[in-house]
């Protein structure tokens, strides 16, 4: 059996981890290729071109890497008619991964997206391109899910393999040991993104918003786990721009530690935003796009959502502080994390509708989404 995979970025390359290891307990011939990162490659997955060539987010941000992008696509597209696999898989990425789709389902491939695009929030016209494209999409949300259901497209919901992974039970003393952290210490972790653009935007941002929360708590420590070591140096510019180089501890990797350890969390919408929630840390959720791609989609309206920051939606209710484009500034976001810190009911609250959510989410996703696959070929 030969299986396509492509996955656009890191969260991707951890689920394509987990469903291959998966599908290999079941199909054990099963060869895989496509694009993934070195999770991908430790389960045999044989990467054609390096999981940084998708990493590309935004409007006009995608605009100015398209030549690039194409190329690789009409190289997969020509690799994969010409010698068909047995299925297309989609990690997220779903622009660049449902034109592919398409063109390999017209030519009777089976395709299967992992990862809904959020249809259910904006764009909703992309849901003709979705039918169009794949036989199968595989959700992370049961929210998602429903959303196929009402019309009528094939959609499994197998969970979130990162509520598999972590413990319901967090051991914050334990992070906080593993980090050489005072366990009776004030501290908040910095996340502003794992991409350059991200941290181009978020960095200044994050950086002005630590001196601010740290002149009204003074005794508050930060910490801040980067993705490499290149995102680490950005962001240490951006901070020491605003005199905060000694005041925050640098990570690279160890991003669940740093939430775990955490009292309050300040971050950039995304994967990050569930990991929080799965840690029960209280958080404030921020984001910024160039300011082009906002009045794109302020101007032609194509939010459906009155929530971005993935616990909300999950709770659709507004449980945790979100802050978007101009109402994202240094003062906001450093009064709402102090209002975390220094509200011990809300923390309480907090945490036990995270568990609630948490155990929601925990189906043996890898395992559910391999199944689905195999059924779709069958």
């Amino acid at each position: 059996m030969r299986i396509a995979i492509v996955a656009g970025e890191a969260s991707g390359d951890l689920l394509g981890a987990g469903l291959i290891r998966e599908l290999k307990k079941r199909r054990p011939d099963a060869e895989f290729e496509g694009i993934g990162g070195p999770r991908m490659e430790a389960e045999g997955f044989h990467s054609l071109y390096p999981l940084e060539a998708l990493s590309v987010m935004g409007l006009v941000e995608v605009l100015q890497h398209l030549p690039r992008l194409l190329r690789i696509r009409a190289a997969l597209r020509d690799r994969y008619l010409a010698a068909p696999p047995d299925v297309f898989i989609g990690i997220d990425s779903p622009d660049f991964n449902l034109g592919l789709a398409r063109r390999l389902r017209a030519a009777g491939i089976r395709t299967v997206q992992y990862v809904s695009p959020t249809v259910w929030a904006w764009r909703q016209g992309r849901l003709r391109s979705i039918r169009r494209s794949v036989d199968l999409v595989l959700t992370l949300f049961p929210f998602e899910s429903a959303f196929y259901d009402q019309h009528d497209m094939p959609a499994v919901y197998v969970g979130h393999p990162a509520a598999d992974r972590l413990p319901v039970e967090v051991d914050r003393d334990g992070y906080r040991a593993s980090l050489g952290l005072d366990p009776q210490a004030t501290v908040v972790a910095l996340l502003p993104g794992s991409r350059s653009g991200e941290l181009a935007r978020h960095g200044p941002l994050f950086a002005a918003a630590a001196r601010r929360i740290r002149e009204l708590h003074p005794e508050c420590s930060f910490i801040a786990p980067m993705v490499n070591e290149q995102r680490r140096e950005q962001f240490a510019a951006a901070l020491a721009a605003e005199g905060m180089a000694e005041q925050v501890r640098l990570l690279v990797g160890q991003s669940e530690a740093a939430i775990g350890a955490a009292d309050c969390v300040l971050l950039a919408s995304g994967t990050a935003t569930l990991e929080t929630m799965l840690l029960k840390r209280p958080m404030v959720v921020a984001y910024r796009v160039a300011a082009s791609t906002a009045w794109l989609v302020k101007r032609l309206g194509l939010i459906k959502t009155p929530y971005f920051a993935l616990p909300n939606l999950l709770s659709a209710e507004l449980m945790v502080p979100e802050l978007i484009q101009d109402a994202a500034t240094p003062e906001r976001l450093a009064a709402a994390v102090v209002a975390q810190l220094e509200d011990a009911a809300g923390r309480a609250r907090l945490e036990s509708r995270f568990t609630e959510l948490h155990r929601q989410l925990r189906r043996d996703a890898s395992a559910r989404a391999a199944e689905a696959v195999l059924q779709c070929l069958a």
